[in-house]
């Protein structure tokens, strides 16, 4: 008699039941579901159910969703990222302004499982209305202070506070003490910075043996102008220091990463500034940078702690996905299971 089996004739004796049909095709029952006529069969019922002249048969199993992909690269996993003489695991890298209290600052440096914090030079910032310091909150033997110049609106200004970040850390041994963030702002209402201050500041602290990162705007020539002075790093801000927009112009940061990292893959560009939520992270890092700076979306968070771990976990999926690299947008649709092996449908398609 004759069967199709899978939309495909199939000669069979008579009497032959589906479970001696699938001992043919060497099909594991287990494995299987099986269709006559339209008609689920039970697994308990295989060995008495016998096919019939003209039955139509479906043998179906369970595959991974999608077709196979073709020129899969292979496996990149992250490594540890690097500026300068640093090597770091985490990319995010957080702030110690704008919390409500220091032990609340101290919980969210854990929780966001970061290992370089910034710290600005100031007299009011290094002590609170308490008299407590803000280093006996700051885990030095695993954490690298980042010293930066906010508040600074010239080169001079930004150089003298550089160094006194240097003599700090020095005093207390903290390797932190070779770097410095650097920040020359334009104006306070939109706390932009100022392009030649910028380019000035970081011309002499290079030289006087500074490992400069440098707070710039998404301008790619100014950034690329400051690769070329020496800066360690370039962070071009998402959007206004603190506004929570996110990356504004995804556009300017790509082509920042295009001049920066051509014949230099690994230079660290670090998106700094403007980013408001854990989405905000994810897109900075699927753009290719090598990390995050921020303060104020966790400082001002309604839940600072949680958010503290958001952005954490944020900044690694972004990262993967970055690395693992997304499918291509199309206009149509693609099916994720394979067209092949379906049972026989009464639609059109």
């Amino acid at each position: 008699m004759e069967i199709l089996v899978n939309g495909q004739k199939r000669q069979l004796n008579p009497q032959t039941t589906i479970r001696a049909l699938l001992e043919e095709l060497e099909f594991s029952p287990v494995r299987v579901a099986v269709e006559v006529n339209r008609q689920v069969v039970p697994r308990a019922k295989h060995a008495e159910h016998l096919l019939q002249q003209g039955d139509e048969v479906e043998v179906v199993t369970l595959v991974g969703g999608g077709s196979g992909m073709e020129n899969v690269s292979e496996n990149r996993w992250d490594k540890p990222w690097k500026i300068g003489p640093f090597e770091f695991k985490s990319r995010l890298i957080t702030g110690t302004g704008k919390y409500p209290s220091l032990e609340l600052m101290r919980e969210c440096m854990e929780e966001s499982a970061c290992e370089v914090t910034t710290v600005a030079v100031r007299r009011e910032r290094l002590v609170d209305r308490e008299g407590r310091n803000i280093l006996d909150f700051l885990d030095l033997n695993n954490l690298t202070i980042l010293p930066n110049t906010a508040g600074c609106f010239c080169a001079d200004d930004a150089i003298r506070v550089a160094k006194l970040g240097r003599e700090l850390l020095e005093n207390l041994g903290n390797p932190g003490a070779k770097w410095v963030k650097l920040e020359c702002l334009g104006d306070t209402k939109t706390l932009l910075p100022d392009p030649g201050a910028t380019l000035e500041a970081t011309r002499e602290l290079v030289k006087d043996g500074f490992i400069v990162l440098v707070y710039t705007s998404d301008d790619p020539i100014q950034a690329k102008r400051l690769k070329d002075l020496g800066a360690a790093s370039v962070m071009p801000a998402g959007s206004p220091i603190g506004s929570g927009q996110g990356v504004l112009n995804p556009n300017n940061i790509r082509i920042i990463l295009e001049y920066l990292k051509e014949n230099d893959p690994d230079y660290p560009v670090i998106v700094d500034a403007g980013v408001g939520s854990a989405s905000d992270v994810a897109s900075a890092m699927e753009l290719g940078c090598d990390g995050v700076l921020l303060n104020t979306a966790i400082a001002h968070a309604q839940d600072p702690l949680r958010m503290a771990r958001a952005m954490r976990l944020s900044c690694e999926a972004g990262r993967l996905s970055f690395l693992s690299g997304r499918i291509p947008r199309k206009l149509y649709a693609s099916a994720s299971s394979p067209m092949e092996g379906r049972i026989r449908l009464s639609g059109t398609y």
